[in-house]
């Protein structure tokens, strides 16, 4: 039958009003969903064709036939645009089957063309009973009847397996959606194949615009909140009704002559007193029969800085602080996240997340983020929670690292809250599903942050008390380990004197046997020239080694204090002229010069033997240590009686232009066996430049010149092997205490001196 213009006009509007759904759905497209855009736009396009379709049908068609057609035409495009949508949802949930159902519209289709040409060549009447007859010209829309139920039943199951597959609360409620666009389409198809024809079906424009919101919107609104509230307002809106019914029916029956207006004010006025208890009553009913969420967020936030502020242990502090806010708000599970920032050598900053648990719980791995990841950037740009949805949803956080997102994945939390004191991100707080099932809304969102706020000043006392208590403990290890090495080092000193007194003792016995039969063989007039030669070289090995055993002799007396100077009157200045003058070849084969500028000192009581080994390793490392054509000068002068020196002393100073010695080693090279420079060079010349020996020569003056009550050290600008800076070395001899006729003496000589 032919429709009005008014129709017509309204038809191709209504056809129009797919376009600007395609449009949406195209542009919002994106990598995430681009499959299921495609097929949505496919779905609009298609329900786009067959309104307009319909209008200009409707417009010329005049007999019942053709009616007729049309409908069977629009059950085979139900089945065509139900496919259609179960395609799109089948790639909005990622199936990698998805082309199976597009497998299954081939069999449909192919089935409907060998209907529809009769390829089986059937009758016309399929079969009768003589009331009725089944034609063969009702197959085709039976067919497509028979896949359409099969297609929704496969909706049905793919939408709840979707629900039960979703980790995400608000994925599971964008899915949910699609109940509705499952609804309206079978409402609008069970009507067509009920004969009851609605002109451009106006349900699937209603579809086609759920689809392409859903798949192109990331948050979509709460579909049980939007429910929550329609409930309250269906059921605020009966119960003032039917109060205000009930009441004004009262006050009529009550007082028969009322006026209508005066009843219905008073009722009026007595809903208004009544209302905002009510409705409260009406949304706390509704929360509970639908498990809402319920809690005061001002108590909570102030319950929760009232039991943190004063908390300085990290594990407590975690403990309590996640605790609350689990109790208060009813969430399965949470974490407290310690941030520490590390600046790398190449200058890129990352961010340490480790958790803040105690010892006996479970301990997760920790994770670094860089401050440029697509994460840790967020968090510190924006300062606001992310939601585990939005990083496995969201193309942006594609670009994260895949060991970052599987250790957020593992958590098992949908939102992250960041803390921050001074600007300074410092931690973090992770919360996984509420216990009743519902998502995080904005203002559960907002309280969080309260917290994360709250928590920021605890944190940071915390982490100074914590980073305290670690410095105090890593000190205590550190004196535990320097403890530990310094009895290590005195067993291996120990175990070096040790070997320095064993070794002495038994050499100096095969040395002095070698030693006589050399000097005997020497001795011998009749010794062939040649042997006399290797007998003088045997003889000369022999003097070095009983010399350095000596020393070595002299350094285990030293470290076991057994060294005991045998005192007796000594001209100091006689004796350095002897030193040096035994150290007169050493001096001509460097071509260096010794100069004594010595006064008449006073006579020291001390050791002439030891003296003797005394400045006889001073004046040598002198030698070595200084360059050919270098200058060695001994100076001294009395010491007047002071606090240290109750009786007076000598100071002589040994002066050289040698390489100097480094300040950092002034008193190192005191120490036994102590070898400046690289050891590969050593060399057991007398007098070679920086010829090594045993390393004993300084020790042993030390040993001495303290055995003696006096102190030896080292000056020096410092170490230098170009300009040569040199050194002075000093030592004070103390003087005894003399009789009256020598105190004279040394007054003179003092005198004299200065």
């Amino acid at each position: 039958m032919n429709i009005s213009l008014a129709q017509f006009v309204l038809l191709l509007l209504l056809g129009a009003l797919y376009l600007p759904v395609i449009f949406f759905v195209i542009q919002r497209r994106d990598e995430d969903h681009g499959m299921s855009n495609w097929f949505a736009a496919a779905y609009s396009l298609l329900a786009l064709a067959l309104t307009v379709a319909e209008a200009i049908w409707r417009n010329g068609q005049t007999s019942s036939s053709g009616v007729t057609a049309f409908q069977e035409i629009q059950i085979h495009i139900s089945l065509m645009l139900i496919a259609t949508l179960m395609l799109a949802l089948q790639t909005f949930l990622k199936r990698e089957n998805w082309w199976i159902w597009v497998g299954v519209w081939t069999v449909w289709a192919l089935g409907l063309a060998l209907i529809l040409t009769n390829a089986f060549n059937l009758p016309d009447a399929l079969w009768t009973n003589g009331s009725q007859t089944l034609l063969r010209s009702r197959l085709g829309p039976a067919w497509s009847v028979l896949w359409w139920l099969f297609f929704s039943i496969g909706f049905v199951i793919a939408v709840a397996n979707g629900n039960k597959e979703a980790r995400q609360v608000l994925f599971r409620n964008r899915l949910n959606y699609w109940w509705f666009a499952l609804f309206l389409t079978f409402v609008n198809d069970v009507l067509l194949f009920s004969n009851v024809i609605i002109p451009g079906q106006p349900p699937r424009l209603f579809v086609a615009a759920l689809a392409a919101y859903v798949i192109s919107t990331h948050n979509v609104p709460d579909l049980k909140q939007i429910i929550r509230r329609v409930l309250v307002y269906i059921s605020i809106a009966a119960v003032i009704v039917g109060f205000y019914a009930g009441g004004v029916l009262l006050l009529q029956a009550v007082f028969k002559n009322i006026n209508p207006l005066l009843a219905g004010g008073l009722i009026a006025l007595l809903l208004t007193m009544i209302f905002a208890p009510l409705l409260g009553l009406v949304s706390r009913t509704i929360n509970n029969w639908t498990k809402g969420d319920q809690y005061d967020a001002s108590r909570t936030i102030h319950q929760y800085s009232e039991s943190i502020s004063n908390i300085l242990d990290m594990d407590r502090l975690a403990s309590i602080a996640v605790g609350i806010i689990l109790e208060a708000m009813q969430i399965e599970r949470g974490f407290l996240f310690l941030v520490d920032g590390d600046r790398q050598a190449d200058g890129r900053k990352t961010y340490r997340l480790r958790s803040a648990r105690s010892p006996e719980e479970r301990q997760m791995v920790a994770v670094e983020l860089d401050e440029n990841g697509i994460i840790a950037s967020y968090f510190i740009r924006e300062q606001r929670p992310l939601l585990q949805y939005d990083l496995d949803l969201l193309p942006a956080y594609r670009a994260a690292s895949p060991f970052e997102r599987e250790w957020f994945s593992r958590l098992q939390a949908e939102v992250y809250i960041p803390i921050f004191a001074k600007k300074q991100w410092i931690g973090l707080l992770a919360f996984g599903p509420k216990l009743s099932g519902n998502r995080y809304t904005k203002e559960d969102l907002v309280t969080l942050s309260a917290h994360a706020s709250q928590t920021a000043v605890a944190l940071e006392n915390a982490r100074l008390v914590d980073n305290l208590m670690r410095l105090n403990n890593e000190l205590r290890q550190a004196r535990r380990a320097l403890e530990k090495n310094n009895r290590d080092l005195e067993r291996i000193d120990q175990a070096k004197s040790d070997f320095i007194s064993i070794a002495s003792h038994e050499l100096r016995t095969p040395l002095t046997v070698i030693k006589g039969y050399s000097e005997m063989l020497l001795e011998n007039p009749g010794l062939d020239p040649n042997f006399k030669f290797i007998m003088e070289k045997i003889q000369e090995g022999t003097l070095r080694l009983h010399e350095v055993m000596d020393s070595m002799f002299d350094i285990a007396q030293i470290d076991a204090r057994s060294l005991k100077p045998h005192l007796q009157p000594v001209e100091l200045g006689h004796l350095i002229k002897e030193i040096c003058l035994e150290q007169t070849d050493s001096i001509k084969q460097r071509k260096q010069s010794l100069t004594m500028e010595l006064p008449k000192l006073p006579t020291v009581k001390a050791d002439p033997n030891l003296l003797r080994k005394l400045f006889h390793h001073i004046i040598r490392n002198a030698v070595k240590f200084t360059p050919n054509n270098g200058k060695i000068t001994v100076t001294g002068h009395g010491i007047p009686p002071i606090i240290d020196l109750p009786n007076g002393g000598v100071e002589l100073i040994f002066s050289d232009t040698g390489v100097g010695v480094d300040p950092t080693f002034r008193e190192v090279i005191f120490t036994k066996f102590y070898q400046p420079g690289d050891l590969g060079k050593h060399s057991t010349s007398k007098t070679r430049f920086k010829g090594g020996g045993a390393g004993l020569g300084l020790a042993l003056a030390k040993g001495i010149v303290e055995a003696h009550g006096g102190r030896i050290w080292v000056e020096s600008p410092g170490y230098d092997e170009i300009n040569f800076p040199g050194s002075q070395f000093h030592m004070i001899l103390p003087l005894g205490k003399l009789e009256e006729n020598e105190k004279q003496k040394v007054s003179e000589s003092m005198k004299f001196g200065m």
